[in-house]
């Protein structure tokens, strides 16, 4: 088995495109089955209070990056007949999350979904394209906001804890396997029944 990273810059179509082609071309004979958009960054700010460069910033990493992605994978499932594409939303994209403020992101894991639902119609000949939507998952971006918040998000969640970042792992095996070839235009909430209540 080989393992190897490579990097791009999401907010760039052309990094990714070179991206995902290289990666292809090393791994796959310029083939690529399966990808997944997985970036995101989130400003807790009031609305009023966003400047154009923080909103852009949300906007073209959750978003764009997502976007990018898509369309460059697109291409190369295109022409090999077949593909699947996973993108990572959010639960902000089907509630709001309180009690912080976070526009840009919610809007933004809002669009992605969409654009999962869109692209699944459009590119129905050709691939399955869907999204996993996880709820407050324990990692660097939850971990750097206030224990004030982490304490009520925690209390919000029936489950009773945050989710350990492998728990999500099950999510994506499945979606990127042929266990679910019927399974597109689909978003997966992975959440500890926060958004139940």
């Amino acid at each position: 088995m080989r393992i190897q990273a490579f990097q791009a810059d999401v907010t760039s179509r052309s990094s990714i495109a070179d991206a995902l082609n290289l990666i292809a071309g090393e791994f796959g004979r310029g083939r690529r089955d399966i990808v997944v958009a997985n970036a995101g960054v989130c400003t807790n700010s009031p609305n009023l209070e966003y400047t154009e460069e923080t909103w852009q910033r949300d906007n073209r990493v959750n978003y764009d990056g997502a976007f990018w992605t898509a369309q460059a994978a697109g291409k190369i499932f295109t022409k090999q007949g077949r593909g699947n594409l996973i993108i990572t939303a959010s639960v902000s994209a089907t509630l709001v999350n309180i009690p912080q403020t976070q526009v840009a992101y919610n809007a933004s894991k809002a669009a992605a979904v969409h654009m999962a639902k869109s692209l699944a119609v459009e590119w129905a000949d050709f691939a399955r394209i869907n999204c996993i939507s996880p709820g407050f998952i324990m990692t660097k971006m939850l971990t750097q906001q206030p224990k004030e918040l982490f304490d009520k998000w925690l209390a919000m969640i029936p489950g009773g804890r945050i989710c350990d970042p492998a728990e999500l792992k099950g999510a994506y095996v499945f979606l990127a396997s042929d266990a679910c070839p019927y399974m597109t235009g689909s978003n997966i909430i992975i959440d500890g029944g926060y958004t139940l209540p």
